[in-house]
């Protein structure tokens, strides 16, 4: 419901902004470029899904391989202590476990080819065990609210562009890019705890939060005492290694099970072909709606708000240069890449703007994209509390990239 009432307000808003344009300007180019943009943005929504059916097709064969192998079944088990209690619904041991954990993994090391297919089969599987079909589940929000939040242990593609455009040192991005995307996904997983009615407070959880913490402060501390080019090296070489080690390792594990790996990739293969045509009127829908609201201006006319009231209370507007990264990115991954590079086309890769913009695209992901896709996927229509969660974790991520970046670049 939520969903239906943002996409109305984005047509409806670009829309006014375009006829006052119109009116008091004489602008006769905004209705055309509005235009423009719903016959390339229903193309690009179908090129992405036509794009995601071959890498949906592998990974959910190999999901399979894994899940008949037993290797999804051991997984689960194992995060089952931890996943029990975020997951409060979802049975103990439940082979979904292994599949949520695996699509947070992909998303960690930047793996956004293998996280979706794996997000997919999680929901197809949280979905068997929601009871109003129509109606998203607490377990289906938690696991959403993680993926919008963007935990993101290496954001290799943010330091090649920064390569690309020229940064003295494009990895001095590294760690508050780790730590603002951190800080987003404790705020999500708190504010849907808090919703759900989930306690916290407890010895399981607090180890197992805490061991984050330190896993991450791990992270940080290894990476900070590498140079450039190592640090890039190595992020593109663990991310692959391991990519690489889960197939053979889920053959392996069906071999070992005496499982046809060949048939259950195949079956796997196929349910990958019919997920990619259902998500293609989602996909329509959202980037359709977004791009309207970008040609229309309006996007601009709120970063100039914002510039305005800030100003008008008395704050640094450094920040606001950088801003449209940050709100372009819950509804398009590829326009907030577009807006970063572009900020640091216009102030400078190694500019306050310019690494701020890195930090906002690294710091949290395309939610309102991830919640058409995932929910469309399965066919959920009413969100309940998905997008206020999703969006607050947004905001915890940008106030947090906003401190951040001021504390190592101020």
């Amino acid at each position: 419901m939520v969903l239906n009432y943002i996409w109305i307000a984005f047509f409806i808003v670009a829309f006014v902004v375009a006829l006052a344009k119109l009116i008091f300007t004489g602008d006769l180019e905004v209705f055309p470029a509005m235009m423009d943009s719903t016959f390339a943005q229903s193309k690009t929504a179908f090129e992405i899904s036509l794009g995601l059916t071959g890498v949906l097709s592998l990974w959910l064969g190999i999901m399979k391989i894994g899940e008949k192998g037993g290797v999804v079944n051991v997984l689960a088990r194992w995060l089952s202590p931890i996943f029990v209690r975020l997951f409060p619904d979802v049975p103990k041991g439940h082979p979904v476990t292994g599949s949520i954990f695996m699509n947070l993994s992909a998303n960690m090391l930047g793996l956004d080819n293998a996280a979706t297919p794996m997000g997919l089969k999680a929901m197809e599987q949280l979905q068997e065990l929601n009871p109003k079909k129509d109606t998203a589940s607490n377990p289906m929000i938690m696991f959403l609210v993680l993926n919008t939040s963007g935990l993101t242990l290496i954001p290799i593609s943010i330091l090649v562009y920064r390569a690309q455009m020229g940064a003295s040192q494009p990895t001095d991005v590294f760690i508050p890019i780790l730590l603002a995307t951190f800080f987003s996904t404790m705020a999500g997983v708190i504010i849907t705890s808090l919703f759900q009615r989930i306690n916290l407070l407890n010895r399981t959880l607090l180890l197992g939060l805490g061991g984050m913490c330190l896993l991450v402060a791990g992270i940080i501390w290894g990476f900070s005492r590498l140079d450039s080019v190592v640090m890039n090296n190595v992020s593109v070489s663990v991310a692959n290694i391991l990519l690489m080690t889960i197939i053979v390792g889920f053959i392996v594990a069906g071999l070992r099970k005496r499982v046809n790996v060949y048939d259950a990739f195949i079956e796997g293969a196929k349910e990958g072909f019919g997920v990619a045509v259902r998500i293609i009127p989602y996909l329509v829908a959202i980037l359709v709606a977004i791009g309207v609201f970008r040609a229309s201006g309006a996007m601009d006319w709120l970063i100039d708000g914002v510039r305005w009231l800030v100003a008008a209370l008395g704050f640094d507007t450094d920040f606001v240069g950088a801003l449209p990264t940050a709100l372009m990115k819950p509804l398009s991954g590829s326009g907030a890449r577009g807006m970063m590079v572009d900020a640091m086309t216009t102030y400078g890769a190694d500019s306050f703007v310019g690494r701020l913009s890195c930090i906002f695209q690294g710091s949290t992901d395309t939610t309102f994209y991830i919640l058409a896709v995932y929910f469309g996927s399965v066919g959920v229509r009413y969100t309940r509390h998905a997008v206020t969660c999703g969006l607050l974790a947004d905001l915890a991520g940008i106030l947090a990239a906003i401190f951040i970046a001021a504390l190592f670049f101020g």
